[in-house]
């Protein structure tokens, strides 16, 4: 079983990378299931039925969201009927959508979980550690389960990664942007990665146009990020191969596709 998993999608430009490269993406990996988290595909937050229709019909299979998960409020129109989207599992009094889903791929379970860390984050949450042992208590079938794990911090995350190892499938860290080089295997057989990175304009601060970021986090003005639709684009994620007999983990690697290392080189 191979699978692709994308870091959080930024904006109009993220969206240009993912329809352009998908393909070419897919066909060389032989994906079998592809993953994105698309939190901040909507203008940098959010998500939108549009986008949501959108990436589905790229040939994206399970959509994760984070702590932007309700930026765009007419995500409670169509969450519902949205059967590729995870929301985080650990929400506090949302009852709309899943936040854990299993997709049957060649006879195979997949099960997509989206879970939100609690250090640092500007959102409430259930404890994460409890959240993903309640899902895998629920989980009767054999299966391989991939959890996005939203969150700020290298060291949440990879305490809850070693904590599952063996009892998930792979802990993909999203939410800071920027592709971690810690990806790997544990022990127990677990694939970890800090931060799977991002799909968004390469020459920014996470995805945003750099001179809007430094006027509101430097010069404390009172303006609104803004997005470089136009720039060079970045592609960040991971391929997974599992084995189709036992579940278990056999191969990863970085993706890493970069416009503006291309242009310099």
């Amino acid at each position: 079983m191979n699978i692709l998993f994308f870091g959080d999608v930024v904006g109009k430009i993220g969206r240009k990378a993912l329809l352009e490269n998908l393909p070419i993406l897919k066909k060389k990996y032989n994906a079998d299931f592809v993953i994105v988290n698309a939190e901040n595909i909507t203008h940098g937050k959010g998500i939108i039925k549009k986008h949501y229709n959108f990436l589905g019909n790229i040939g994206v299979d399970a959509i994760t969201l984070g702590n932007h998960y309700l930026n765009r409020i007419s995500l409670n129109e169509f969450i519902n009927e949205a059967t590729s989207l995870i929301r985080p599992v650990n929400l506090i009094d949302y009852k709309l959508g899943l936040g854990s889903r299993v997709f049957k791929v060649n006879g195979i379970n997949i099960r997509v979980t989206n879970v939100l860390c609690k250090n640092f984050m500007n959102i409430e949450c259930d404890d994460p550690v409890i959240s993903l042992n309640n899902v895998i208590k629920d989980t009767s079938e054999k299966e391989i389960h991939i959890v996005d794990l939203h969150g700020e911090t290298t060291a949440e995350k990879e305490s809850i990664a070693y904590y599952f190892d063996g009892k998930i499938s792979a802990v993909l860290g999203t939410h800071t942007h920027v592709q971690t080089n810690d990806l790997k295997i544990l022990p127990k057989n677990t694939v970890y990665i800090s931060d799977v990175g991002m799909c968004g304009e390469s020459i920014s601060v996470l995805g945003f146009d750099c001179k809007s970021v430094i006027e509101k986090s430097i010069l404390n003005k009172d303006n609104p990020f803004q997005i470089n639709d136009n720039g060079k684009y970045l592609i960040n994620g991971v391929f997974l191969k599992f084995n189709d007999s036992t579940l278990k983990a056999e191969k990863v690697e970085l993706i890493k596709i970069d416009q503006y290392e291309y242009e310099e080189n």
